[in-house]
Order: structure tokens, then C-alpha cells, then sequence
């Protein structure tokens, strides 16, 4: 037998197994969503996207929650978490608040696309990075064990979200999916998905890939008595500010030289009034195409306030380093500019 009929036997081999994989995903999925049954949503409205007014003022080191809105310590270990990609726990805080905690190479650019997507208008959960902290109370752990010193409860680089038990929370069969939403086709997605690119943001699952898990989410926020409203987001950044990449060899996350790399490929052109991308992730036909040029100019003002200084500051809060926060910064200016370029 040649090389060339073994290379050939194994990139079919290779092919069939992600055929059969992608496949088996699908049909478990089908059959989860169906299991789950219609959304328990009481909401008479839903947004995707709030006007972030000019006056409102863009706390880059807090993002959604404002200035009063970061842990505070002591933190008190409820529980251990055995699911997800990524080590975490659940603390309370000295105010009784309950935080997520998690580690890992996804907390810094999951705190910094939180703070650029709110910025943008976008909802987005609170979180932050937390340099150093101590945890008391810590019982025997599996996953975290390398992540937090079982004597002292010391640990450091966490990112903390707040787990707000007053909002309802549909993930998983119950989240939303980019082709099947009440926003399709609207300048307010079109915007979302445009903040997705501009963080290189690769992991764009959503309720379709529940079998390997959706990354979007619905929030319903209650606001009085009689009036309920549905916030559609996305719950998981952790594949953001790398490089982009529809397999796992070509994607990376929190890479400064890969974000620059793939900077001047940002914006690839127009075509009959659509806008055309250089992005590829999990979900690039939804995300990167039929993207009129129109929605651009509509989202513009809002891209154009979130200035180098805020980019630059928002980093150094995620735990971005003086070099990786004027690069970032810098590379991420540089995307903005090509969409006003096109309008």
C-alpha cells in the first residue's frame, strides 16, 4: 500500500468518525429539546440588546454591576461543581451573595468579553477577576484540587460570576439558537453577532448543540408584579480573544499574537450590501454571513464610544498584563475602524 492511499484511508477514517459524531450530537439533541418540552417563560417582552444611553457611564473594572457590584471577602466553599470544560465551585461572599468560581484559561477573556459586550448594549453576566483570595471552609475537592491550597484556602487568577438567584435561567434545551429567535433578521442581532467577531469569539454553540452543550441563555427578569422580561445572551465567552477557527488545531483563546495575526482579515469586503467576514467558528454561516451593511451604520455610535482607553482599562481588569492590554487594545480599534471604513 502507497503513502498517498493511507493518507487517504485516514482522512476518510478521520472524516467518517466526525460524520457519525456530528450525526449522534444532533440526534441526542433533537431528542433532548424534545424531552424538555416548551419553554416555561411568563415573559410578555423580550430583548436582546439595551440602549446603552450616551450619558451612561462605562465602568470598565466593573462592567454590568457598577462600582458596588464585586465580591467582597470572606468567602465561605458551598459547593463543588462536577460539569463543565473548566475547574469550579460556588462561594458566598461577605455580603451573602452567591458567586461562581471557576479557573482556567478562559477566565480572562471571559471577563473582559462580558465588559465589551455590555459596553456595546448587550446583556451580559457579572463577573470579575480575582487576582488573589482565600476561601475558608473548604471541604475535600476533586477537579479543584490544584486550583485552591486545601490548607490555607489560598487561591489566585479566579473569575468570579455572580449567581443571581432572583433571575430565572433557561440554558441548555431551554437557551436560544442564532437561526430561531424573535430577533432574526433585526440590527440588534446583527450587532451581537458582530461583537462575537470582533472577540474572535470561536465557541458560538446554541441550543442545537445541546448534546455538547449550548452557550446561550435566556434570563427572565422580573420587573414588577405583572411584567416579566425575557434578556437573550450569551453565557459562555471562554473562546474569545485568540485566534478564530472552525477546528480545534486553527482556534485559540486569550492569544495576543493570534488576535493580531487575524486583525487585518476582519472585514474582508462587501457584497450586494452585505458585509463579509474573515471569521470561522462553531457556527459561522450563522454568525458571519447576511450582515447588511445598514446594520453596521445602526451599530456604529456604540462601537465608536468604546474607546482605546476603555478597551485598554476593561483588559488590565481582566487580568491582562501592561503589553497584552495595549496590544489588545490596540488590534481591537483597529477591527472597529475597518466597519466604519465600509459605512
Amino acid at each position: 500500500m502507497t503513502p498517498l492511499l493511507y493518507i487517504v484511508l485516514a482522512a476518510a477514517g478521520v472524516f467518517a468518525v466526525w460524520f457519525a459524531l456530528n450525526i449522534y450530537w444532533r440526534g441526542l439533541g433533537a431528542y433532548r429539546i424534545h424531552r424538555a418540552g416548551p419553554r416555561p417563560l411568563r415573559a410578555t417582552a423580550h430583548r436582546i440588546w439595551r440602549d446603552p444611553s450616551p450619558e451612561e457611564r462605562l465602568d470598565a473594572a466593573n462592567g454590568p454591576a457598577g462600582g458596588d457590584g464585586a465580591p467582597v471577602p470572606p468567602f465561605h466553599f458551598v459547593e463543588e461543581h462536577t460539569t463543565g470544560s473548566q475547574p469550579c465551585v460556588s462561594v458566598r461572599d461577605g455580603r451573602q451573595r452567591l458567586w461562581r468560581v471557576k479557573w482556567g484559561n478562559e477566565v480572562r477573556s471571559e471577563a473582559f468579553a462580558v465588559r465589551f459586550a455590555w459596553a456595546c448594549g448587550y446583556f451580559a453576566e457579572v463577573n470579575y477577576f480575582v487576582p488573589a483570595g482565600r476561601i475558608h471552609n473548604i471541604a475535600t475537592l476533586q477537579r479543584t484540587h490544584d486550583c485552591i491550597d486545601l490548607r490555607t484556602g489560598d487561591f489566585t487568577e479566579a473569575r468570579f460570576e455572580l449567581d443571581d438567584t432572583s433571575v430565572k435561567k433557561l440554558f441548555e434545551e431551554h437557551s436560544w439558537q442564532w437561526d430561531n429567535n424573535p430577533f432574526v433578521g433585526s440590527a440588534e442581532l446583527s450587532g451581537l453577532k458582530i461583537v462575537v467577531m470582533l472577540l474572535s469569539n470561536w465557541d458560538t454553540k446554541d441550543r442545537r448543540d445541546v448534546a455538547r452543550g449550548s452557550n446561550t441563555a435566556i434570563f427572565e427578569h422580573r420587573l414588577s408584579s405583572w411584567r416579566r422580561e425575557a434578556r437573550y445572551l450569551i453565557t459562555d465567552w471562554g473562546g474569545s480573544m485568540g485566534k478564530w477557527g472552525s477546528t480545534i488545531v486553527t482556534r485559540g483563546r486569550w492569544d495576543v499574537a493570534g488576535f493580531e495575526e487575524q486583525t487585518p482579515q476582519f472585514v474582508t469586503g462587501t457584497r450586494d450590501g452585505m458585509v463579509l467576514f474573515g471569521y470561522a467558528g462553531q457556527r459561522t454561516a450563522d454568525v458571519a454571513h447576511d450582515i447588511p451593511v445598514h446594520h453596521v451604520q445602526w451599530f456604529r455610535p456604540w462601537l465608536e464610544r468604546v474607546d482605546e482607553t476603555y478597551l485598554h482599562d476593561a483588559l488590565v481588569a481582566s487580568g491582562a498584563d501592561e503589553n497584552e492590554a495595549t496590544r489588545f487594545a490596540r488590534a481591537m480599534r483597529e477591527r472597529i475602524g475597518q466597519l466604519t471604513a465600509i459605512t
